[in-house]
């Protein structure tokens, strides 16, 4: 898929992918408030150009307290999200799809999972939301997107995010054509694990 044409969808002020930005940079910047005074460890599962965290860290008072990884396979995109990032973002050109992508920065305290779920298989997600917990820190905050195109499982996929152990403190967009999820932690988390195998990307669909 031409991910470069998709992200250009948010040049269009009418795009719901604009919309959808807004309010993922909302809740970047309600987490990161949340977060104890200290350090705020960050990273981003298929992070496109990085527009969401980024253009949060531009001005957040928080910004100085924040690190981590920006995990993106697009190398034309990882070249523009390294152009905006400040030198405590890595931007990894990667597969995020495994776990080896997030050697060195898990346990995280704030997790993005945007841009995933439209494109992987019902199996991959569950599998990728009983993972999440390898790759978080105790009560980690994970913001993840998925659109109401079907079949729409959002609720379904809020119920697994449930079952793994992390309780919804939000779920925007139930009658858009977008929704952005926030969850936290509650369960102990596992332990980090290299060569694990969260989804793949189906080649035919461009949801992200």
């Amino acid at each position: 898929m031409d991910w470069i044409q998709w992200h250009a969808s948010y040049e269009n002020p009418d795009s719901p992918l604009v919309q959808r930005l807004d309010v993922v940079r909302k809740r970047i910047a309600q987490a990161l408030e949340r977060s104890p005074a200290g350090p705020i460890r960050v990273t981003s599962m298929c992070a496109g150009d990085g527009r969401d965290l980024l253009g949060v860290l531009q001005n957040h008072p928080r910004a100085e307290d924040v690190s981590g990884r920006l995990v993106e396979l697009n190398p034309l995109l990882v070249e523009k999200a390294r152009i905006s990032a400040p030198p405590a973002i890595e931007v990894l050109c990667s597969d995020a799809g495994n776990s080896d992508a997030y050697d060195g920065v898990a346990p995280v305290n704030v997790l993005l999972c945007c841009g995933v779920f439209g494109n992987i298989t019902e199996e991959d997600i569950q599998n990728t939301i009983e993972y999440w917990s390898m790759l978080c820190a105790p009560e980690a905050t994970v913001i993840w997107t998925r659109g109401s195109f079907e079949p729409d499982i959002r609720n379904e996929i809020r119920g697994w995010i449930k079952i793994a152990g992390f309780k919804e403190l939000s779920f925007d967009g139930a009658e858009e054509r977008y929704s952005v999820g926030v969850a936290k932690m509650v369960r102990s988390g596992k332990s980090y694990q290299k060569g694990v195998h969260f989804f793949s990307f189906i080649p035919e669909r461009q949801n992200r």
